[in-house]
């Protein structure tokens, strides 16, 4: 069994953390941050930390990373950064819209989320904002456009991603 759930989450200067019945805000220099805590789960904030108390163990754990994720997007915001690779395969941001050509015989148009921020770099895209769950979903989906390949590495990865490479056919000589 996780002991997660057993930690405090502190809470740190400038932060503000209010219950609102069922409903977890957390407000910071960056933004504002809600969850809806489920009805098992118990939410104390007292001394500078949150302390989360359950019936059911399956969600302790849960809410507490949930709560502590609000937490440091309110103070640093988190980021995610992918990298396109392929000749001809480049990206544009215009107007809060994410425009990518992949190789495919149409451009592929993608509509920036409302509270994350794109920046788009050369061959590199950069998604940043204070919601963990928002950046990263919207990095896969990027990403789910053009997966890269395993032969030439063409595609869309993250940075820090390593892609396994295949060898490719081999020509046996005949003798």
């Amino acid at each position: 069994m996780s002991r997660i759930g057993k930690q405090p989450v502190k809470i740190p200067e400038g932060v503000e953390v209010k219950l609102d019945g069922d409903v977890i805000v957390v407000k910071g220099a960056k933004g504002e941050l809600k969850e809806t805590i489920h009805s098992s789960v118990k939410v104390e904030v007292k001394d500078k930390q949150v302390l989360v108390n359950s019936l059911d163990k399956a969600l302790w754990g849960l809410f507490r990373s949930l709560i502590q994720n609000m937490v440091v997007g309110v103070v640093e915001g988190y980021e995610k950064k992918l990298e396109i690779i392929g000749v001809g395969f480049k990206s544009e941001l215009k107007d809060g819209t994410l425009t990518m050509s992949l190789g495919f015989s149409h451009p592929v148009v993608m509509e920036v989320p409302e509270g994350l921020t794109l920046e788009v770099k050369d061959n590199n895209i950069t998604v940043s904002g204070i919601d963990k769950q928002a950046v990263g979903e919207f990095a896969a989906k990027i990403r789910d456009k053009k997966k890269p390949e395993p032969y030439k590495g063409k595609g869309i990865k993250y940075i820090d991603e390593v892609i396994r490479r295949k060898a490719g056919k081999k020509v046996v000589g005949t003798e």
